[in-house]
């Protein structure tokens, strides 16, 4: 099988996200409800630390895993958060989670190999497997059932050459969170059939009504099964700084990773990676208010589209998305955005921006004022009246 990724790159269409939000530049008074990222700034104690970094000019090369007292911070929080025992020694500081994503699955899986991803999914889970000379196979996960994964659904997607499970908790697109019971039969099918899993939990800060999160690679049996892969941007409002991280027990499939990472960014930014630090050993208030205020917003939005016609949404346990259903409107996903944003001048993100069983929903992300969240509601609201 001839594979290369310049081939692969042909194959990926442009981002849909991307697309939309193109054409809504050159507009004026456009509300987006596009975008996954905190309105929120990142707290001043973390901006002083990397200033102070910078002052004390610490600005030369990291290690190449990571600074080890940013290492050896993230170790103490998966132990203490997570349950998950692993050392510094078995933890990479990347470059956002997007190159953990990159890493762990470049690293695993070789050329033909069938990945599971669990859809609706992140728009970067296929075609990083495609660049990666992989194999995406994506198993419906279903609004009645809470967009979770089925295990039978699972199951029968197995085949001799499936190698990798995704698991996205809580999600993006839906903020479906898996609870415990949910992925401990998820574990008995991975454990049964040898599969490496990534558990991307770039969100696990943003979980509602009073839910925990639960980590994969914290079940039993599943320690050297799992890469954990995290980040800094959702948590911490930290997008901009593109710090995350990955933790695996596999050493050889640690050391293939770190390879990768030195033959690519060789190291994350150093003062970036004091700010890191500083938001795991700093007050943790600002995690709390921001999630909390993130509640509160989903609520709203959650009520005002109850009030519409046409539209309907279960309500998402984490994250900050809400998956809207727009079948009864008649329009497909890409449609109905872009009809949205030309007519009432509100960005969404099609469905078929998540796959190939979405083109009945739109995602909304709801990282803004309450005034602007009514506002879009109303424009939305006129829209649906029209059509």
């Amino acid at each position: 099988m001839e594979y290369s990724i310049s081939s692969s790159l042909d194959k990926i269409p442009k981002s849909g996200i991307r697309r939309l939000f193109d054409l809504a530049q050159n507009m004026e008074g456009v509300i987006s409800l596009g975008i996954g990222e905190p309105d929120f700034n990142t707290p001043q104690n973390i901006v002083d630390a990397a200033i102070k970094a910078l002052k004390e000019n610490k600005t030369y090369y990291a290690p190449n895993s990571g600074l080890l007292e940013l290492r050896k911070a993230v170790s103490e929080k998966m132990k203490l958060d997570n349950k998950i025992d692993v050392s510094e020694n078995e933890i990479l500081i990347t470059v956002g989670g997007g190159e953990a994503l990159s890493l762990a699955i470049q690293s695993t899986i070789k050329t033909g190999d069938e990945i599971i991803v669990p859809s609706p999914s992140f728009v970067a889970y296929s075609p990083t497997i495609l660049l990666s000379g992989g194999k995406p196979i994506e198993v419906e996960c279903k609004e009645e059932e809470n967009f979770i994964l089925n295990p039978d659904s699972l199951e029968e997607s197995i085949t001799e050459n499936t190698n990798l499970l995704i698991i996205n908790t809580p999600s993006n697109p839906t903020g479906a969170v898996m609870e415990k019971k949910d992925l401990e039969k998820i574990a008995d099918i991975v454990q049964e059939y040898n599969l490496k899993v990534i558990s991307d939990e770039v969100y696990e800060k943003l979980i509602y009504d009073g839910k925990i999160h639960t980590s994969m690679a914290s079940l039993n049996g599943m320690e050297n099964n799992v890469i954990t892969i995290n980040s800094f941007s959702k948590t911490y409002s930290m997008t901009g700084w593109r710090v995350g991280y990955l933790s695996s027990k596999d050493e050889t499939l640690f050391e293939r990773m770190l390879k990768l990472h030195m033959y690519g960014p060789v190291c994350n930014n150093t003062f970036a990676q004091f700010g890191a630090l500083e938001a795991l050993k700093g007050p943790q208030d600002s995690v709390y208010q921001m999630r909390d205020e993130f509640e509160k917003r989903r609520d709203l939005l959650l009520k005002r589209i109850k009030e519409m016609n046409g539209v309907n949404a279960i309500k998402p346990e984490g994250a900050f998305y809400l998956f809207m259903n727009i079948s009864e409107t008649g329009m497909k996903s890409d449609e109905f955005s872009e009809r949205l944003l030309n007519e009432e001048k509100v960005v969404t993100v099609p469905g078929s921006a998540f796959g190939p069983y979405s083109n009945n929903f739109v995602r909304l992300a709801y990282p803004l004022k309450a005034e602007k969240i009514n506002e879009a509601c109303d424009r939305i609201n006129k829209f649906l009246s029209k059509n």
